[in-house]
């Protein structure tokens, strides 16, 4: 009887090792299984045959994130997550991968793992294909056991960081008893750092977002959660040197990666400071939150910064703002340029935000207004005249620098 005509995978198989070991044995080939997230979950252990691409999966419990870019940059992830038919894939010696054959396992719409066979010493043809696409079947009941498990794992992480998140965990002692009831280490300094999506995150995108989240390799990721659009992440910075560098390349990878593989791109991004305490957990996330809104209302300005202790100035200007309705405080020389502009339809208040912005540097704030130095010299005589300003003064030049970034936040 031909084995295209009988099922090599029924019978007492309980677990998914055996089913790797049982794959390996109908194909005479190693196997190796992962999650959708390419984390190893099984593999077949009687074959000693295999690749360095794959004993680096087998010691690290999961592809390595160098194996993973090649394959999306070769095709061959993007075509597993399209068919469920085998993919065959070429040697890339480069990363140590050898000749293999990958399949896809589905559950209706959505991709739950992958079986790789490692092709060393022969090439399957098309009837062992054809049991390559039964073996996906066959542990497909398997995986969807396990994404049950995870699903509820991660409910209760997600429940557990909206409670430090919000605040509504206040002891330390508590805190961390709860990091190791879900099998977490605590970490001993971290930072929350929010992704905001233009968009409300579909579970289509967040599938795609952990995807990725569990794929990179820089950072170690704690807790995450979702918030409409809003993707807010607990990163442990222990043993990291250079933590500003390092979350900054998190995220220019994320944004980058997600805009190659999933078309997903105009990601805001923020940092908060680096802190030790958990209790401090919340004040972190509203650290995040606040980068956000200010890159919002000052977008050229603060374009370039992430984190909230880049912000400078701009972490005080609530408070500014605060004193200044108390105090009924009005900046006399900002408002005759306001009124003088409104009258004469002219830009002198943006001329001098530019020279203030660009540090007094005629040349660079000139080409920031697209004029000639001459005319930015005029300009800012008429300032001076207009406004009764000392432009020579650091004092009145840093109060007006701080007044005109106040009224812009009054008008957002």
């Amino acid at each position: 009887m031909s084995a295209m005509n009988i099922d090599p995978f029924k019978g007492n198989l309980d677990t998914l090792d055996e089913y790797a070991d049982r794959i390996s044995e109908v194909l005479q080939c190693p196997i190796t299984i992962e999650d959708s997230n390419h984390r190893l979950i099984a593999y077949s252990t009687h074959d000693e045959r295999t690749d360095q691409a794959r004993i680096a999966t087998i010691i690290g419990r999961r592809v390595p994130e160098k194996v993973i870019n090649n394959l999306w940059k070769e095709g061959t992830i993007p075509a597993l997550l399209e068919t469920d038919q085998p993919v065959r894939v070429k040697n890339i010696d480069e990363i140590g991968l050898g000749d293999r054959v990958a399949i896809s396992i589905w559950k209706n719409d959505e991709v739950l793992g992958f079986i790789w066979a490692i092709e060393i010493d022969k090439t399957l043809n098309e009837e062992e294909l054809s049991l390559l696409k039964q073996a996906a079947n066959a542990v497909k009941n398997k995986l969807l056991q396990l994404q049950v498990r995870k699903y509820k794992k991660e409910e209760r992480f997600q429940e557990f960081f909206w409670r430090l998140l919000t605040g509504h965990i206040k002891s330390h002692e508590e805190i961390v008893e709860k990091f190791h009831d879900i099998h977490i280490t605590p970490p001993s300094s971290f930072s929350i750092a929010i992704f905001r999506f233009q968009e409300d995150i579909t579970p289509e995108a967040e599938r795609q977002i952990s995807y990725i989240l569990k794929t990179m390799q820089r950072l170690k990721l704690v807790l995450y959660t979702i918030d409409c659009n809003d993707l807010i992440l607990l990163i442990s910075l222990d043993s990291i040197e250079k933590p500003t560098e390092e979350r900054k390349q998190f995220v220019e990878s994320f944004t980058k990666k997600m805009k190659e593989r999933f078309g997903v791109d105009q990601i805001q991004a923020s940092f908060s400071s680096i802190y030790s305490t958990y209790k401090q957990i919340e004040k972190s996330y509203e650290e995040s939150l606040t980068v956000l809104k200010i890159k919002k209302t000052f977008p050229d300005e603060t374009a370039h910064i992430l984190g909230y202790q880049e912000l400078g100035i701009y972490q005080l200007l609530d408070v500014i703002l605060e004193k200044r309705k108390l105090d009924q405080f009005e900046n006399y020389s900002l408002k005759k340029l306001v009124d003088y502009d409104e009258r004469h339809n002219s830009n002198l208040v943006e001329t001098l935000e530019v020279f203030l912005n660009k540090d007094h540097n005629i040349n660079d704030a000139a080409k920031e207004l697209n004029v000639h130095t001459n005319t930015l010299s005029y300009r800012l005589k008429r300032i001076s005249e207009i406004g009764d300003i000392d432009l020579r003064d650091p004092n009145q030049k840093m109060t007006l620098y701080i007044d005109i970034k106040l009224m812009k936040l009054k008008a957002n």
